[in-house]
């Protein structure tokens, strides 16, 4: 007869591949959220056919020239920096939620339209156009005439 105590085993719980599983899935949303880019202006991108804005419609227009010069509804502004350009929008919508159209020369340096750009968005204006101009229609060039070359068989 055994008489000795009879000894349950304690079951094991090995928590190493839950952490491991927990770390991984921390990790993807991670990784998930950075990707998500939510943009504070929303920016309409030129259209090949597009429709022109009513002309009715109150807007805004900022055109940039070739040197980085502001304009704003067709009048020069004094300076070219982002406070007396963040002046005159603010005068100019007065209040109003207005649509913003950037015109800017093809030549004109980048950071003066990410100056017209950050600025719009500490005004909190949310709808942008970026003025374009459909490029001429350009007809294909004639077919180059084949070249002749003389057969073996004539001669003169």
């Amino acid at each position: 007869m055994n008489l000795r105590p009879h000894r349950r085993e304690e079951p094991d719980l090995n928590l190493v591949p839950m952490i491991d599983v927990v770390l991984v899935l921390l990790i993807f949303f991670m990784i998930a959220t950075s990707l998500r880019h939510e943009s504070k202006l929303e920016i309409r991108l030129p259209e090949s056919a597009s429709r022109p804005l009513p002309s009715n419609l109150a807007q805004l227009e900022v055109d940039i020239d070739a040197s980085g010069r502001y304009a704003l509804n067709g009048q020069a502004l004094a300076t070219a920096d982002a406070p007396a350009l963040k002046a005159a929008l603010q005068a100019a919508a007065q209040g109003r939620e207005l649509p913003l159209i950037l015109r800017a020369d093809g030549r004109t340096p980048h950071q003066a339209v990410v100056t017209v750009l950050d600025v719009a968005g500490q005004l909190g204006l949310k709808q942008l156009a970026i003025g374009t101009v459909n490029a001429p229609l350009v007809a294909p060039p004639p077919p180059a005439p084949p070249n002749v070359s003389p057969s073996p068989d004539s001669e003169p």
